[in-house]
Formats: C-alpha cells, structure tokens, sequence
C-alpha cells in the first residue's frame, strides 16, 4: 500500500507541472520579443530549472501550449520538440501585432479515504465529484491552475490578445510588455478569476544569475486594483512570477493559482 500511494504521489507531481508553486521555475523564452516587417519566424525553449533561463532539470511538457495571434485567433506551433531538459517550438508570425504564447495547466487534485486507505484523484474539474468513488470519506479537494507565458510584436504592437481569461491569475497590461526598456516604470495588473488580485506577491527576477554573486530578485506587491509597477535596473529577459493559495470556503474547494510571464528590457 505504501508503494501504491508513493507512485499516485509521484504521478500527481508529474501531472502538475508546469505549476511554477513547485521548487524548479517554469519559463517560456522567446529568441526575439519585437520584430518588423511582415513575416517572420520566432523560436522558443521552454524548461522547469532552478534559475530561470538554465535548462537544467526538466522539459517543459507542451500539451496545453495556446498560440494567440494579434487578431484573437489562436494558431498552432511549428516545429515542435521535447527533450530532456528542454522543450522547443517556433511560432510563425504572418500578421501584424503582438501575439500571446501560453502554456495554461489546470484542473483538480483530491485526496480521500476508501476502506481505510488513503486515495488520491486527478482529473479535469468537470470531472469532480463524480469522480470519486461511492463510499469515500475525507475528500479533500484542490483545484489548480497555472499559466506560464510570453510575448512577442511584429510590427506595431495591439492589445487584442491580452482578453483576461478569467480563470485562475491572469496578467493584464498596462504597460504593453514588448515596450519595456531599462531605467523606466512599467505598470500590470494581475486578475484572479476574473477579479483584481491585491496583495499578492509578486517576484521579479533579472535572467543569467548563474555568473552573478548576487541575484537581482526584488518583490512588489499588488493594490487594491491588482496592480503593480516595476523599474527595469538593467536590459535583458526578466522572470516574472506570482502564487495565490485560496482556502476552503463553505462550497467552495481551497485553490491554487500560479502565473508567470517571461519579458525582454530593451537598453
């Protein structure tokens, strides 16, 4: 029994990433975040690693990886590749504008007791309760949801592919985030289903740390409106990142929510 429940433990944490809530970061990084012309060609790898950016732990599965254009359709990856500590792609730019690429998780996580052993359920939220047997007591449910994405603009920039998604956090621009450079503010606002998310944490991280004494991590928290600013101290890929855990409530099952965004900071 004991091996049983350790191998449901093990699958639960597989099935979970890329919730950025767990020790290794999740990120998606663009090889260009601005472009111009008409045509173009964007590549990305996307990891689970202590530092951002440092493929050093595992792949990134891409199972729910959403391309959304500058029109508010959404498109499909080319060139598509899972390897060990690494996953790639490449996102073929044909309209003008900025797109949104996405790898969005979710669904819920529950725990029960069935003839005095401990079980454990993952699935789909429409899937629950149904899912559970007859006869279980305890039942303790979660429900996840992840979102790990980024940004690129060929041409002039637009706003469409920012729609708040309205599940679990979501990031909303105030600031358009292919128009960041160093040494100015720049201001988002984070949503939770559908509502501004105050005070939340939220965790701003420079890439390339491996060759730094020192890692440029800084914290702000969100206002009342969800929003919060941030001055880029210097140009390069920025990780952005933030969690909110809300308990149980009456009806309501407790909640994980997680979001993080990977920027580019012009000089």
């Amino acid at each position: 029994m004991k091996k049983k429940i350790v191998a449901l433990m093990a699958l639960a944490a597989a099935l979970a990433a890329p919730l950025s809530a767990q020790a290794h970061r999740a990120w998606i990084m663009p090889t260009s975040t601005v472009l111009s012309g008409g045509d173009a060609w964007v590549g990305f790898d996307a990891g689970m690693s202590t530092n951002p950016f440092e493929a050093d732990h595992a792949a990134m599965r891409l199972d729910n990886l959403v391309v959304t254009a500058p029109d508010g359709s959404t498109i499909q990856p080319e060139n598509v590749n899972v390897a060990k500590y690494r996953s790639t792609f490449d996102v073929h730019l044909t309209q003008p504008g900025t797109y949104r690429i996405a790898n969005v998780g979710g669904g819920v996580m529950a725990t029960y007791m069935l003839n005095g052993e401990q079980q454990r359920w993952r699935g789909r939220a429409e899937e629950f309760p149904a899912a559970i047997p007859a006869g279980a007591t305890d039942v303790t449910p979660t429900r996840n949801s992840s979102r790990t994405e980024t940004f690129v603009t060929l041409g002039s920039p637009n706003d469409t592919a920012f729609t708040n998604a309205g599940d679990g956090l979501t990031l909303i621009p105030v600031t358009h985030p292919n128009d960041l450079v160093a040494g100015e503010p720049a201001t988002f606002k984070l949503s939770k289903d559908g509502v501004a998310a105050s005070g939340v944490a939220v965790t701003v991280l420079r890439g390339g740390q491996r060759y730094r004494d020192n890692p440029e991590e800084t914290t702000v928290t969100t206002g009342a409106d969800g929003a919060f600013t941030v001055t880029w101290g210097e140009p390069g890929l920025y990780w952005i990142n933030a969690a909110v855990r809300t308990p149980a409530q009456g009806d309501t099952i407790a909640a994980n929510a997680s979001y993080v965004a990977v920027f580019e900071v012009l000089p």
